[in-house]
């Protein structure tokens, strides 16, 4: 691999991990614009490191690369539980969980050359972060409306 397409995939998952990150530091969530970046570049290294071992060592011995990310996603695995927290009834940290591993997925992405679905997963993953909440809110507003009107007319259900 050429220093200047491993730039490019350094520079380009530390600029998609960033979008991710800003959002997740703008709502004052535990795991920022730093811990995603870290995440997705870690991610992209891993994934060039896969493939650079297996391109150097192709044909002498057997190297499977997936079995890197395959290990990768584990401990992303790990690190996310760490970040949800119980509390009685409620849970917290689940969303900055899943963002931790779709930034992790991203970097992968990114790290095996699939940039198109890289940018246009990091798009989707804001869109979701930024507009879910508010549909969520009407749902649940629509859900209660309609609930409080089964009660009025005496159905009970």
């Amino acid at each position: 691999m050429v220093i200047f397409e491993v730039i490019f995939k350094i520079a380009l998952s530390i600029t998609l991990c960033s979008l991710i990150g800003i959002e997740r530091g703008l709502r004052h969530k535990g795991a920022g614009l730093r811990t995603h970046l870290l995440v997705g570049v870690g991610s992209t290294l891993i994934v060039i490191n896969s493939l650079h071992l297996y391109n150097a060592f192709r044909g002498d011995i057997v190297i499977d690369p997936t079995r890197m990310i395959a290990g990768l996603i584990t401990g992303i695995g790990f690190l996310c539980g760490g970040t949800i927290i119980r509390g009685g009834d409620q849970i917290t940290g689940l969303t900055t969980a899943a963002s931790l591993w779709i930034v992790s997925c991203i970097g992968i992405a990114v790290g095996s050359g699939d940039y198109a679905a890289a940018v246009i997963v990091t798009f989707v993953v804001l869109i979701i972060l930024t507009q879910a909440r508010g549909i969520e809110k009407i749902v649940e507003q629509k859900i209660r409306e309609m609930s409080k009107g089964e009660e009025d007319d005496g159905i009970k259900g």
